[in-house]
């Protein structure tokens, strides 16, 4: 892989990024949570962190002005890029003419089907994703079959530490991300590394997909389904959420609980995934399907 110091992998500095975009009739939307990194360190973090060899795979959403493209494809990967913002599509398909490795696709990433990008084949994530649309880009790709072998994603400080904490912390993303992932913070990152600086600090989160998932496919569907009613009301006891929320009795809640080990008077947010996936089983066979 070329090093940072070869200038075309060099990011802007801020003052040359707000030079580029006059040049080019572009202007960050906030509405696309544009904002551009232009911190090397960074940069290199984020391909390290995901431990790229030539040849791999690899999806990026929101290249943006193609600062980490750049250092994807000097790595030696293929790349595909999608951009929901034309102008930016424009200027990336002038600069990037001539990366055989690379397809831009002019597209919003929550509408494309994961599988479609590379079928059959193994591949990862590596972005700096849209903030606005984390959460359901995590759905999208971990719920994919088959999912990325890995992603490492430059996001929200906040949320990242949200998807990686413990028991005593955890929440229905954590909960559905663990379940299928190993996740690590690998990094933090300022808001002075982007311009414009977004309001937040950020960090780089790395996820290693598990090749057995601690939830069987087959009760996914009912894993979900329970994990969602007890954090609907996340203040209260366990207990109570689960019969408040899910069409079961109270013995039964009771007995599933106890068969868990895990004590009513608990709170949603310190029961482990382990112990998620132990309630759905216990509580499988009293729910009936859900409706479509």
């Amino acid at each position: 892989m070329a090093g940072a110091a070869d200038d075309t992998l060099r990011p802007p500095t801020p003052g040359e990024l707000r030079r580029l975009l006059r040049q080019e009739g572009l202007r960050p939307r906030h509405g696309l949570s544009q904002n551009f990194l232009t911190d090397a360190e960074a940069l290199d973090t984020i391909v390290a962190a995901a431990d790229l060899r030539p040849g791999d795979r690899v999806v990026e959403i929101g290249p943006g002005l193609g600062v980490l493209t750049r250092r994807l494809l000097a790595a030696g990967c293929t790349v595909v890029a999608i951009e929901v913002d034309p102008h930016l599509i424009g200027y990336l398909q002038r600069e990037l003419d001539d990366a055989d490795s690379l397809t831009l696709l002019h597209a919003d990433a929550l509408a494309i089907d994961p599988a479609t990008l590379y079928p059959g084949e193994p591949y990862a994530v590596v972005a700096n994703i849209p903030y606005h649309i984390t959460s359901p880009l995590l759905h999208q790709f971990l719920g994919s079959d088959p999912p990325p072998m890995r992603a490492v994603l430059l996001l929200q400080a906040e949320v990242a530490d949200r998807i990686a904490a413990p028991p005593g912390g955890m929440s229905y993303l954590s909960v559905f991300v663990q379940d299928l992932a190993e996740v690590e913070v690998v990094a933090r990152v300022p808001a002075s590394a982007f311009e414009p600086p977004p309001d937040v600090d950020s960090a780089i989160l790395r996820l290693v997909v598990r090749p057995s998932p601690v939830v069987s496919p087959g009760e996914r569907e009912t894993f979900h389904r329970v994990v969602q009613a007890g954090f609907r009301q996340r203040r209260k006891q366990i207990h109570n959420s689960l019969v408040r929320e899910l069409p079961v009795d109270r013995d039964a809640v009771v007995g599933a609980l106890a068969n868990c080990s895990v004590t009513p008077d608990r709170r949603p947010q310190t029961l482990s995934v382990a112990e998620w996936a132990c309630l759905a089983a216990a509580l499988g066979s009293h729910l009936e399907p859900a409706r479509a």
